[in-house]
């Protein structure tokens, strides 16, 4: 009998074990690689990101450096063809090629990366595109996250305040409230700060809410300053750019990490007002009595205090990113809770972003997506508090005997109403909720060498919604029994941009063109208000409003308006032996905003510039590393502000009625004029600026000369009603200037050893000129802004001016002569002489400006190991503030109804015009910041892990001659510089902060 298979089997054994052999064999073929970087001195490079590729595959890894600057590779495939890239951030990127890795052995490297200082290598983002600086003929600046301030910040924008040469940022301590921006000093004199605001870039997606991105999420920012670099996004690009580029992994990345920070706020400076003692002995030492229900006899009560308290802040961050040959992904989540100095009110946000790149076809097609989602959650107070918490009587309690709030509801003496802060707090509830969606996709095809089409597609969703309710005890609600109110409104925007580049370089040319496409249409104010009163209880809110028993619903004034914008562009780039540069471009924009005999505008620019330090003769010029000067001329427009009605013959309801069917119907009426001509405002600006790096990257700086010529500014101009529906017409008249310097530099003076020193300094001079207000059809000898009511003052058309040779924000006031012999505030007449009695608004002149001639800052980083330390100073001069507040508390007729600051007690108590507005009112808002400190400390970890801690302080102190709560006054829109009881304090921060990468 035979056994089949018994005898192939040592066979197949034989055959199975040589397999597995050679299966070891090959898995065994890996070799090590390990490299050191250093500087041009020597000094070793930790945290620099060290790629490695291989020619022709999908292989890569990513690690970075130690802390002695050593980076290693193990088990990599023995093979030929690898490609190491080194790069840090200040340093140009290092790439060696074809290495070969050998199995079962090591390779060792050894390289220095030369610092670029920003000047040469650095790649800059501009409007569909990006260049390197050496390329750049316009004024741009750059800002990195390494740079951003540090605090607890609710708008991305204020990491930039005092970062750019001519870029004005003001904001309050309100978490509610979003930050004034101004750049380059005002080119309009419309109402609002719309008109006045940067345009916004974030991604590619031009207008998109910069309030959509976190802080944390930011990679860096540039701010295009002039028309050379703006004119691109043409009719919205007046008041500059600011492109904002989010983080994204590189190739061969993965990483994971997490930032947070907790922080203590508490008020930085209060107005000190008279106690009740302090304010019973002035009364009686001038024979003056409080009425009884507006003085116990024993309260001292702090209303400043009673309404403020240590505010709570915290902020995390939590961020993975991976990739491969093809693909890269990201996904950050970012929550902010910003607790208010006063209480009641506070800020919390909620940001989910994600992004995924793709590459296909041998990188020709690159796809690109991001989504971002952010909720914010505002708790905000009723506009009374700030105003009340001054000038509340401290001779009252805060209750009374039975719990409930103490209330003289008998008057409302006080131009903001006199009612008690602590129950405006707790008695009115006011709730905000903004919800934005930006989804953005992103497709580049390359079609040949150099030439590529991209098409970007996005749309951004904004919801806002408001809740308020004012229970049955408020003040504010005194003929109901609790009043609620919801509003809710949303907004759209689509856009669509499609655009082709080539670039080619051939011997000394370098070209680079750009052609598109865009689309744009915006849907706003899609939504609606509705209200109910006299609730049988406080408890539901605004949660039902069929509860409430009133009759009449307040709608608002909420419509829907759709406005759309189609636009054509190009620009032309060229570089010849990197020496001459020459820039063009032109776009031309439509929009449905203007006037059907306007609806169009072209907007050019042309720039040169000369890399001086590459020509011959700067060969044995050492010192000097880069050295540019650069010129150019374009015209940019302003759409921003404007609705979709703002050229159309608008009805509304009229004062008179008809008999119609029975009913008395309200009759309709114009209330505004078309207007077929209106058109954009147009600013052409003539930049010239030099660029210098010297002394062996010592030294770098920039100085930018420029003058901007704004034309067709719109205003509101008086019509005959003969010729015209409605009394007013909205059109092109005005003209104003915008002169100015700047100057950016940038040093380090001290680098040995462990320990460097550098500093940055930036400092901006801007004369603002109105040139003209009239024309042939249209005329005005000057407009009164800022007509707001001040106490004992009537018959004020504003108390500032528009007029031609005048600076927008001129303040116009009486002129303060002093007091008499009795005590009494005397003014100048118009005709020169000095009474009491001159108050008439026809004695009033320009006591001032609100235009500051000097906005700076100085930022020093001081680095000794891994210890960093950073001081940072602004500040402005040369701008005046009218402290509206002041005047109106500093009424000592006044004194028994409400309180009064201290200083008010060495007044005569019988000045009854001490309070009114005049020169002596207007102050000066010069101020000197220390406006942050930050200790960090970078721990050496094992694996190429990040750790870092810090501690950082943010307004830790002043120097100013403002007697007002803080000179950091809203510089932005048709009236600043004011200060009229609704300023939230300014905040002291106390932060501990944590940074950890995986």
């Amino acid at each position: 009998m035979t056994f089949r298979g018994k005898r192939p089997f040592p066979r197949y054994a034989v055959l199975l074990l040589f397999a597995v052999l050679l299966h070891l064999k090959v898995f065994a073929q890996t070799g090590d690689i390990k490299g050191l970087i250093r500087t041009e001195k020597g000094e070793p490079l930790p945290g620099a990101t060290v790629i490695l590729t291989r020619n022709a595959s999908s292989f890569s890894k990513v690690t970075r450096t130690d802390s002695i600057g050593l980076f290693r590779f193990a088990k990599v495939p023995a093979d030929t063809g690898y490609v190491i890239k080194a790069s840090y951030i200040g340093y140009t990127t290092h790439v060696s090629e074809r290495y070969s890795v050998k199995a079962n052995d090591q390779l060792s490297l050894a390289f220095k990366m030369q610092e670029n200082n920003g000047q040469l290598s650095d790649v800059v983002v501009i409007g569909y595109g990006s260049r390197s600086r050496s390329e750049m003929v316009g004024a741009v600046t750059s800002v990195r996250k390494e740079d951003f301030n540090v605090g607890v910040y609710s708008d991305p924008v204020q990491m930039l305040q005092g970062k750019v040469a001519g870029l004005n940022i003001s904001r309050s301590g309100n978490p509610n409230e979003n930050a004034a921006v101004i750049l380059r000093g005002p080119s309009s004199f419309r109402s609002g700060t719309d008109a006045y605001e940067p345009f916004y870039v974030i991604d590619g997606v031009p207008g998109a809410s910069i309030y959509s991105v976190a802080p944390g999420d930011i990679e860096s920012m540039e701010v295009l300053k002039d028309a050379v670099s703006t004119s691109i996004y043409g009719s919205r690009a007046a008041n500059g750019v600011i492109i904002i580029t989010t983080r994204k992994v590189r190739s061969g990345e993965s990483h994971l990490s997490y930032s947070t920070y907790g922080a203590v706020e508490r008020i930085s400076n209060t107005i000190k007002m008279a106690s009740a003692s302090q304010l019973r002995s002035y009364l009686d030492a001038n024979n003056v009595t409080i009425d009884a229900i507006n003085d116990d006899g024993v309260s001292n009560t702090d209303w400043q205090k009673e309404v403020t308290r240590t505010g709570f802040s915290h902020n995390h961050n939590v961020a993975f990113n991976g990739s491969n040959q093809n693909s890269a992904y990201g996904v950050s989540v970012n929550y902010l809770n910003n607790e208010g100095i006063i209480k009641g009110s506070a800020m919390d946000r909620f940001v989910v972003r994600t992004n995924l790149q793709h590459r296909a076809f041998n990188n020709r097609l690159k796809l690109d997506m991001n989504v971002t989602n952010s909720i914010t959650n505002g708790k905000q107070i009723p506009g009374q508090v700030l105003s009340n918490m001054l000038t509340y009587m401290p001779t009252v309690p805060v209750k009374n005997a039975d719990g409930s709030y103490y209330e003289d509801r008998t008057r409302t003496t006080g131009t903001s109403g006199y009612y008690n802060p602590v129950a405006l707090i707790n008695d009115n509830t006011i709730h905000s909720k903004s919800n934005i969606l930006l989804v953005n996709g992103i497709a580049t095809v390359n079609i040949l060498k150099g030439l590529d089409f991209t098409t970007s597609v996005s749309y951004q969703r904004q919801r806002n919604d408001t809740d308020l309710y004012y229970n049955s005890s408020s003040m504010l609600a005194q003929d109901y029994t609790g009043y609620a109110q919801r509003t809710n409104v949303s907004n759209t925007k689509k856009v669509l941009e499609s655009f082709a580049t080539y670039e080619r370089r051939f011997d000394k040319h370098n070209i680079k063109l750009l052609g598109g496409y865009s689309w744009q249409e915006d849907r706003n104010g899609d939504g609606y208000q509705v209200s109910g009163y006299n609730f049988v209880s406080d408890d539901l809110k605004w949660n039902n409003l069929g509860q409430g028993n009133g009759t009449t619903v307040n709608y608002g004034d909420i419509y829907v308006s759709t406005l759309r914008l189609i636009s054509f562009y190009g620009r032309a780039f060229y570089d010849y032996d990197g020496r001459f540069l020459f820039q063009g471009s032109l776009r031309r924009d439509g929009s449905s905003a203007f006037g059907a005999n306007n609806r169009w505008g072209y907007f050019p620019s042309v720039s040169l510039g000369w890399n001086i330090h590459n020509e011959r003769f700067m060969k044995g010029v050492n010192f000097v590393n880069v050295l540019k000067v650069r010129a150019g001329y374009g015209v940019v427009g302003n759409s921003t502000g404007f609705n979709a009605y703002t050229s159309r013959l608008i009805y509304g309801s009229g004062s008179s009625y008809f008999y119609y069917n029975g009913e008395w119907i309200n009759s309709l009426t114009p209330i505004q004029n078309d207007n077929p001509d209106l058109r954009w405002e147009r600013t052409a600006t003539t930049n010239v600026g030099v660029d210098f790096v010297l002394f062996n990257n010592k030294l770098s700086g920039s100085v930018d000369v420029y003058n901007k010529h704004t034309t067709d500014l719109i205003g509101d101009y008086t019509v005959s009603t003969t010729q015209y529906p409605y009394n007013t017409m909205t059109a092109n008249v005005g003209a104003m200037s915008n002169k100015g310097i700047e100057l950016a530099l940038s040093t380090t003076p001290v680098k040995t050893g462990k320990f460097s020193w550098t500093s940055a300094v930036i400092l901006a001079h801007n004369v603002n000129k109105i040139t003209s207000i009239s024309n042939e059809l249209f005329s005005a000898s000057q407009f009164y802004t800022a007509a707001f009511s001040a106490r004992g003052q009537s018959g004020i058309n504003g108390y500032q001016i528009i007029k031609e040779g005048m600076p927008l924000g001129s303040f116009y006031t009486l002129e303060y002569a002093g007091k008499n012999a009795a005590g009494k505030s005397t003014f100048v007449a118009a005709d020169g002489t000095i009474s009491t009695d001159s108050t008439a608004f026809s004695n009033f002149r320009v006591t001032g400006s609100a235009q500051p001639k000097l906005i700076y800052g100085w930022n020093n980083t001081f680095r000794y190991g891994q210890f960093d330390l950073n001081i940072f100073v602004r500040g402005v001069y040369g701008n005046q503030i009218l402290n509206a507040t002041r005047a109106d508390m500093n009424a000592p007729i006044y004194a028994n109804t409400t309180n009064v600051p201290v200083s008010t007690l060495s007044e005569s108590i019988n000045d009854d015009k001490d309070h009114f507005i005049s020169s002596r009112y207007v102050e000066s808002g010069s101020y000197l910041r220390l406006d942050n400190a930050t200790l960090g400390y970078s721990f050496a970890t094992k694996k190429n892990y990040q750790l870092r801690v810090y501690a950082s302080g943010n307004n830790l102190f002043i120097i100013t001659k403002y007697k007002g709560i803080d000179p950091e006054i809203n510089v932005s829109g048709q009236t600043p510089g004011i200060d009229n009881r609704s300023y939230y304090p300014k905040t002291r921060t106390f932060l501990l902060g944590l940074n950890v990468t995986f």
